[in-house]
């Protein structure tokens, strides 16, 4: 686990001089004084950047490939037409319906008005009820098939317009066809959709952390491959089901991608924010002791040095961040092999 300093307050670090002097076995000694910090505890993890979206797109009807209006690489909208098939026979099954609604249209309105005026002469009288329900009844068939024409012709229009493949959502096309003119079937895929801005890093956590990851968390991803990096990534979601393989629980960041400086598929890392801030301290890093592991050495009030095992949250060349189980104020900088936990420390200690 890795920790980020996030805020620094306390006191500067400084050496109280030279030759300051509080004699012990291990000689003449040199403080400093830690600073306190707020950090955030960073867990290393790994994975793979996939698109948010990712789509094989094909016809729904098979016929042979007229029009291709995209190329690979291309970037296009939703909606934007990718290709279309050869519409002449389904051209003419849509100009076929059209006559046959005409047809049931003008057969209707005939049918209707024969209906009105046997209504009105079996009103005076001129025709039978059985003539004038004859006529209703022929005027409502005529509505029905008028209906079904309608019908039919809606049927012929949306076949038709699965002779066109328009994109669902925008973004980046990886694969289309290089050229027109091939027969194709229905259902199989011709050109391949991705959504490439945002990215999805998908990596997993022990479960023991999962309570600690939280969704809308920033964090910073960097590419394994490149080293580009982005500090606007957020946790997007943790699942509640563990992977049953290796019994980790799923998490997806997301990458902004905006610029394209992600490739997808590709390896990345991340420095997923566990938990909340906490307080740490920090000094230089020559304060530091390392034999018997990692620790400091401060006097107590009594005048006898002690020995605080600290643990190192994050270190560089100049200065590292740790916790101790105690707060500490002054600790000796340069400890030696010589200096001894409840030694008497003579002279004054600032």
């Amino acid at each position: 686990m890795k920790w980020v300093t996030r805020l620094l307050c306390g006191v500067t670090i400084f050496a109280l001089g030279t030759a300051q002097a509080a004699e012990t076995s291990a000689g003449v000694l040199r403080y400093v004084r830690p600073k306190t910090v707020t950090v955030t505890a960073l867990d290393d993890v790994s994975g793979a950047l996939y698109p948010s979206k990712l789509l094989p797109l094909g016809f729904e009807v098979g016929g042979r490939l007229a029009v291709v209006k995209v190329s690979k690489g291309d970037r296009v909208k939703a909606g934007q037409l990718l290709g279309m098939l050869d519409t002449e026979i389904s051209d003419a099954q849509v100009a076929q319906a059209e006559a046959g609604v005409a047809a049931a249209e003008a057969g209707a309105a005939m049918a209707s008005d024969v209906a009105q005026r046997n209504e009105k002469l079996q009103a005076e009288g001129s025709v039978s009820d059985v003539q004038s329900k004859s006529a209703q009844t022929s005027s409502k068939q005529a509505a029905a098939q008028v209906a079904m024409a309608k019908a039919q012709l809606a049927q012929a229009q949306a076949a038709r317009k699965r002779h066109e493949l328009r994109a669902p959502f925008g973004g980046t096309l990886i694969d289309a066809p290089e050229q027109a003119g091939m027969i194709i079937g229905p259902g199989m895929p011709q050109f391949i959709l991705q959504q490439l801005d945002p990215l999805i890093l998908k990596t997993t956590i022990p479960e023991s952390a999962r309570s600690q990851v939280k969704v809308g968390a920033k964090l910073k991803v960097s590419s394994v491959g490149t080293g580009v990096s982005t500090d606007q990534a957020t946790v997007k979601v943790v699942l509640p089901s563990a992977d049953p393989g290796t019994r980790r629980v799923p998490v997806e960041v997301t990458v902004p991608n905006a610029d394209g400086r992600f490739v997808a598929n590709t390896l990345a890392k991340a420095n997923l924010p566990m938990g909340g801030p906490q307080q740490a301290m920090t000094m230089p890093s020559s304060a530091l002791g390392n034999s018997g592991g990692e620790h400091v050495f401060t006097v107590t009030s009594q005048g006898f040095l002690k020995r605080v095992p600290v643990t190192v949250i994050e270190r560089n060349a100049r200065e590292v961040t740790f916790v101790a189980a105690e707060s500490l104020t002054t600790v000796v900088d340069y400890p030696t092999s010589a200096l001894v936990d409840g030694a008497q420390v003579s002279g004054a200690v600032p």
